[in-house]
């Protein structure tokens, strides 16, 4: 009973952290995007707290429960600190797209299983508990890139939201089957991250939509 008691809170804190880190990425991935803009300070924190915050908000009130960053504010300065960190490191280190492309990656595979897990622990069923994940792990970028007024990159880059949407089905399939928590938790966020990174560099899309040609 002590060795069960103890593998959950330790898997309690290690998913905290990894929501840590999830915020931290994509506040970190959104100043790379806006400071494209010539954004200042105040409007790039914004931004950082729009992406970071705004997915697991979302789901938050879809799931009818505590926002997490008002229910924990270490949230909220976490993705303010990585917001500012960033904003002067660039100043001394060129940061190219890609840092931008691997930072967002990171957010959205740590936010998708995130809400995944969310969802079920509340009951959801398995599809909706998928969408809920890929809510989570897409609707900050989604914000961060309507706030920049850029088209989303979920609806025109490389395999996003359906990286996002495996992954969540893998994570599900995983705890159905019994396997670990953590293992599946880390399973499918690496998944996730794998297949947007691999999409990225070999330019792998879903079909898009065409018109068949009017004969005049």
């Amino acid at each position: 009973m002590n060795t069960l008691a103890f593998s959950i809170e330790n898997y309690s804190l290690v998913t905290y952290w990894l929501g840590m880190a999830a915020v931290a990425a994509m506040a970190g991935a959104s100043v790379v995007e806006s400071g494209a803009k010539q954004f200042d300070l105040f409007g790039v924190i914004v931004i950082a707290l729009a992406a970071s915050l705004g997915g697991g908000s979302l789901r938050d009130m879809l799931l009818d429960r505590p926002v997490f960053w008002i229910a924990d504010e270490l949230y909220l300065l976490i993705a303010i600190l990585a917001a500012v960190s960033v904003f002067f490191l660039a100043r001394w280190l060129f940061m190219p797209v890609r840092t931008f492309l691997i930072l967002d990656a990171i957010g959205l595979a740590l936010f998708s299983i995130m809400g995944t897990e969310a969802a079920l622990e509340l009951g959801a069923s398995w599809l909706v508990a998928s969408f809920i994940g890929v809510i989570t792990g897409v609707m900050g970028g989604i914000f961060r890139d309507v706030l920049c007024n850029e088209d989303p990159w979920v609806f025109r880059s490389p395999l996003f939201a359906t990286a996002s949407w495996l992954g969540c089905w893998l994570y599900i399939l995983m705890i159905e089957f019994e396997i670990g928590d953590l293992a599946a938790n880390l399973t499918a966020s690496g998944s996730i991250l794998l297949i947007r990174m691999y999409a990225l560099r070999k330019g792998v899309n879903l079909p898009r939509f065409k018109e068949k040609e009017r004969r005049l």
